[in-house]
């Protein structure tokens, strides 16, 4: 039974891969490729872990294996909207489907300057402080 589980995560993993592959090539811009990659790749992983954990069944590799998939968890949704960011502030074209751009009213792409989206004009504005040299 522990078998059949195994061979099911694992299946189960290389499919996610592979998902995360072809959305890697058919997608049409950075960013919808960063969301299939990111997230069809890392639930992959996950679950070859859980295989991992469940075939070794030792204490040491159980908590390893665990300690990956936290790891995965907390780090690549972050390095995948870090790169996409990137990508946008770089100027990466957008899919000409694309519905919605929430960074086009606050980003300044001649100064890379990005405001938070509730600075109004005058707040935006800099305010010289003491310790500021002349």
């Amino acid at each position: 039974m522990i078998d059949f589980i195994k061979g099911t995560l694992l299946i189960g993993s290389a499919l996610f891969m592979l998902l995360a592959s072809v959305g890697l090539l058919r997608l049409p811009d950075l960013l919808t490729r960063m969301h299939a990659t990111t997230k069809a790749a890392a639930l992959g992983v996950i679950l070859v872990m859980l295989a991992t954990a469940m075939h070794f069944a030792e204490v040491g590799i159980v908590a390893r294996s665990f300690a990956i998939i936290v790891f995965i968890l907390m780090t690549a949704p972050v390095a995948a909207h870090v790169i996409g960011r990137a990508g946008y502030f770089v100027g990466s074209k957008l899919w000409s489907g694309t519905v919605k751009d929430e960074l086009r009213p606050n980003y300044d792409p001649l100064t890379h300057a990005l405001k938070s989206g509730r600075e109004t004009q005058e707040n935006a504005k800099r305010q010289p402080r003491e310790s500021d040299p002349d």
